[in-house]
């Protein structure tokens, strides 16, 4: 009898993406702990300013406000983040069992899609609060604002919703008519 060899490429992607997809779930609600703890539990003023080896003034009352908007909205993020790693968990699912081409992953695209706009929105204002509150010997540098990689996987995401609308819908019709 003779077996067809499966690409060892594909065969290995797949299991290996579901897996990294679950551990990101359980890492993005981790980061809202981390984020809710710092927020509410463990800083106060005071604390910050020490950790951020500031001394009292305006502009450091300014950077510490700073930083509590910026974790306002990396709490912001969490359901966002959350959207996107469900529903390629989902996405993968179907390609593991055969059948990627359903207008169920059309739907998921579309929200991912929608997501990622959100997150880079969000990524700009973080951005901009960022710079409008580092001061000169203590510049706020994170990893935030306008990224064209960014604006470039929204724009691909909701193509490529379409395509699998497109191939969904066809495939459909193909189906109707054999």
């Amino acid at each position: 009898m003779l077996k067809i060899p499966r690409p060892a490429s594909s065969s290995a992607a797949l299991p290996i993406a579901h897996v990294v997809l679950r551990i990101l779930i359980v890492v993005n609600w981790l980061m809202a702990a981390v984020i809710l703890a710092l927020l509410f539990l463990v800083p106060n003023d005071e604390w910050i300013m020490i950790s951020f080896k500031l001394s009292p003034s305006p502009e450091a009352e300014r950077l510490v406000m700073g930083l509590r908007a910026i974790a306002v909205l990396g709490l912001v993020a969490i359901p966002f983040n959350h959207a996107v790693l469900k529903r390629l968990l989902a996405i993968v699912e179907t390609v593991r069992g055969g059948d990627p081409f359903v207008a169920a992953n059309a739907c998921r695209l579309h929200v991912i899609a929608w997501a990622l706009l959100a997150l880079q929105l969000l990524s700009v204002v973080i951005g901009a609060i960022a710079k409008a509150v580092s001061i000169p010997g203590h510049p706020l540098d994170i990893d935030a604002g306008f990224s064209i990689n960014g604006w470039l996987a929204v724009l691909l995401t909701f193509l490529l919703a379409r395509v699998f609308a497109e191939g969904a819908r066809m495939r459909e019709d193909l189906e109707g008519t054999v």
